[in-house]
This record gives C-alpha cells, sequence and structure tokens, in this order.
C-alpha cells in the first residue's frame, strides 16, 4: 500500500473487485485532497463508471471518501435521480495501490443507503451478501467484523454524525464543482 496521493484535481480510477479477484466497478474519479476522515475523490457529472455487462455515466456530481480503516467508502451524491444522497459500500482492503492514480478495493457486498424521503436509512443487500458468502467463502472474523461495522454506519447514517452528515461532504461537492472539469477522460477503458 502506498502512501503517495495524487496532486489534487489529478484524473484517477477507483478500481473495485469482489473477492476472488473478479472484476467489479472502475470508476473514473478526480483526486479531491484529505481531510481528518481520509481521502476524497470525486466524479464530475457526465464522467463514467463500468463493470462487466452494465455502465452508467454519473448525471449528478459525487464524492467518495476512502477512509484510512479499509473497511468501507462512503459516496455522497448531489442531485441523485432516484434521491440517493449515500451509498455506503461495505469492503475490504480498500487502499492505494502502488500507482497513486488508482485506488483499489473489495466489494463484500453490503451497503448503507440513506434517501430523502420516506424510506430514509437502511443496510442494503444482504440476500446478496449471504450469497456470496458461501459462494467466496468469506471468513467467519472478517464477516462477523463487516455485520457490525454495517449496523455502526446505519446508525451512524441516520444520526448524521460527521462525515455523514451534510456538511462535510457538501465541502467536497464543491470543490470537486469549482474545478470546473469538462468532458470524461478516456481512464476506464
Amino acid at each position: 500500500m502506498s502512501d503517495t496521493r495524487p496532486a489534487v484535481g489529478s484524473e484517477m480510477v477507483f478500481q473495485w473487485r469482489k473477492w476472488d479477484g473478479s472484476p467489479h466497478w472502475r470508476h473514473q474519479c478526480v483526486y479531491l485532497g484529505a481531510d481528518e476522515w481520509g481521502d476524497w475523490l470525486g466524479q464530475p457529472v457526465g464522467w463514467h463508471s463500468a463493470r462487466p455487462s452494465a455502465s452508467f455515466t454519473a448525471h449528478g456530481s459525487n464524492v467518495t471518501l476512502v477512509p484510512p480503516s479499509g473497511d468501507h467508502a462512503l459516496t455522497v451524491n448531489r442531485d441523485h435521480p432516484k434521491a440517493m444522497r449515500i451509498y455506503i459500500d461495505i469492503a475490504w482492503d480498500v487502499r492505494w495501490s502502488d500507482d497513486p492514480l488508482l485506488a483499489t478495493g473489495i466489494d463484500m457486498d453490503l451497503d448503507v443507503v440513506r434517501v430523502d424521503g420516506e424510506r430514509g436509512t437502511w443496510v442494503d443487500d444482504r440476500d446478496e451478501w449471504a450469497e456470496h458468502s458461501i459462494r467466496y467463502g468469506y471468513p467467519a472474523d472478517i464477516m462477523a467484523h463487516l455485520e457490525a461495522l454495517a449496523l455502526d454506519l446505519e446508525n451512524r447514517v441516520r444520526a448524521q454524525h460527521p462525515p455523514f452528515d451534510d456538511a462535510v461532504p457538501d465541502f467536497w461537492l464543491d470543490r470537486l464543482e469549482g474545478l470546473g472539469l469538462g468532458a470524461a477522460p478516456t481512464l476506464i477503458s
């Protein structure tokens, strides 16, 4: 794992994989900087994310926090078409590679979601978690840690404790939009 970070405004990639090493989501991002909670990446409107058999283009700006714990990644959306404000990927081994323009992580299925409106906040994809724990043979100690983490994060998101509030990510969303980035780069291929 590298301690080297790209320069603020550098185009980069966040590459997810599954427990067995197979590729998962690959997001075009820009490095925004760091604060007491970790490193922040941004994805401007029009930039791309892709995985085998699916892709999307960001319709609203979003920022992702990569915390030093390496066990989750917090994404906060601005103007998401489904009113999804927060999406936390419960993860394993989220880290910077030896290439400072590449962050990587293992997607562990469970997610914490907050939408504006009646549905509120919940832990999502428990069915996928159960299925993949058998398919991939997740170690019991990692499963126990991540299940407890998901519940803890759900409570912190519901209570809007920083950085799961609006003020902290809005600072980084404003910074992203202030960069004035245009069309998506061709990094995603």
